[in-house]
């Protein structure tokens, strides 16, 4: 889309036409027709014979849909169990309950400060409030009373239905029986060792290296890349760098915003400073602190021991009673059953049929490999390599819009009034006509859209 320079628009027009030139273009002016880099992003183009995808696999041609047949099983008659079913739990076995008294409020009373003097003051909340009389809705809920089913419920499910009784079948032990260990020294004697005859080996043969005979063929240094590879003549591939501009290579004559902005400032060394050269002291180091004049040194006696001296013994009888021993009372426990039950139902015998539906029904089909739309290999030609491409062949340049309200006496425009808005309008300037169709008065063009 083409896009024009847009200036502010005005709501009362001044008469004062819009100047588009700046200090800093007066200042700084360009330097030859330079023209920034053109982009290498190939233009977007149509794609034509575009077929249509088939929708259609292997899967889809090959499958043949059957019918599923469902399997129907009539209904056996519900047959309560007989007995009654123990609801007693270890909890309300062991469970001893207690007295619960009423807890006592941690949080303090609350204490009120008030007067007893009386309030005359009416608030904004009575003043202002009115009551009004209001009336109880009625409910549009349609009661709906459950009635519970007076027929007993006799409809049995799919594990009765289906589940048939088997008797156990444990599976074979494979386990060795029970050997006693032979008597006696072990018998070491094998049938390699009793057996066995040992033979005197001779001596090895060597046999004698053979001389080394060249051939007297010449030697082929063909390989199956010389023998089956044409180099086939070809013209050399065109670039497609855009050709080189001439710049301008007279030199620039003016000032730029660096040379204005940025000048030379003096800039002073810095100062360096020599060291001090180091001069030892001549007098002795005085060491006594406040520590070594003022500390006084008392005669302490060391610190007694507080373990008791060895050697002591006491003679009399050991008192072994503690209050564990005289408290604590052994109670005969006993051990407790196992609570589980024994399971009812027998684990099903037997082998299970293993066919399933998919095994009944499937038929095998023959697979058709898929066909390959890989080229042949191309034998080459003598003929040249044409490299040229639809790109190259059928590309044909456009000549770029040039806007009329930038440059109008290079384009052929005249300068006609503005608008309101702040809109230029331009009339094309064009020669006379020799003929008597010419049109006097040509159309105007808008520069600023």
């Amino acid at each position: 889309r083409h896009r024009c320079y847009h200036e502010p628009t005005k709501i009362y027009y001044d008469g004062v036409q819009p100047c588009k030139k700046t200090e800093y273009l007066e200042n700084y002016a360009g330097y030859g027709n330079i023209c920034p880099p053109e982009s290498f992003k190939p233009k977007p183009g149509i794609q034509d014979n575009r077929a249509r995808m088939e929708g259609i696999s292997t899967f889809k041609s090959d499958y043949l849909p059957h019918e599923v047949k469902t399997r129907s099983q009539p209904q056996v008659e519900y047959r309560p169990k007989s007995g009654q079913i123990d609801l007693g739990t270890i909890y309300q076995r062991d469970y001893s309950p207690h007295k619960i008294g009423p807890v006592t409020l941690v949080r303090p009373i609350q204490k009120l400060h008030t007067s007893g003097a009386k309030l005359d003051t009416i608030p904004t909340y009575r003043d202002d409030y009115r009551v009004l009389k209001g009336e109880r809705t009625e409910s549009f809920k349609v009661e709906h009373p459950y009635k519970p089913p007076s027929e007993r419920f006799g409809n049995p499910s799919t594990f009765q239905d289906d589940y048939i009784p088997r008797q156990p079948n444990p599976p074979k032990s494979f386990k060795p029986c029970e050997t006693k260990l032979p008597e006696g020294a072990f018998d070491s004697n094998t049938t390699q060792r009793t057996a066995y005859v040992v033979h005197d080996l001779g001596p090895l043969f060597v046999r004698p290296r053979a001389e080394y005979k060249p051939s007297d063929q010449p030697f082929q240094n063909l390989t199956t890349n010389r023998t089956d590879f044409k180099g086939t003549p070809g013209e050399q591939a065109k670039s497609c760098k855009p050709e080189s501009r001439n710049l301008c290579t007279d030199p620039f004559k003016g000032t730029t915003e660096f040379q204005d902005r940025y000048q030379p400032w003096l800039v002073t060394p810095p100062e360096f400073c020599k060291p001090r050269e180091y001069v030892p002291p001549t007098d002795k180091m005085d060491l006594n602190s406040s520590n070594r004049l003022d500390y006084i040194s008392h005669k302490v006696p060391p610190v007694a021991p507080i373990r008791p001296p060895p050697g002591q013994r006491i003679l009399g009888p050991f008192h072994g009673k503690t209050t564990t021993r005289e408290d604590f009372q052994p109670w005969n426990v006993c051990r407790q059953g196992n609570l589980k039950k024994e399971e009812q139902i027998q684990k099903p015998s037997g082998k299970v049929s293993g066919l399933t539906t998919f095994r009944c029904h499937y038929i095998p089909h023959k697979i058709n490999p898929p066909q390959s739309f890989k080229p042949l290999p191309a034998v080459p030609t003598a003929a040249p390599f044409k490299d040229e491409t639809l790109y190259h062949t059928e590309y044909t340049p456009k000549k770029a819009e040039v806007c009329p309200g930038q440059q109008p006496d290079a384009l052929g425009y005249v300068y006609v009034n503005t608008d309101p808005q702040g809109h230029k309008f331009y009339r094309e300037a064009t020669p006379g006509c020799c003929g008597s169709n010419c049109n006097p008065t040509p159309n105007e063009v808008a520069g600023v859209s």
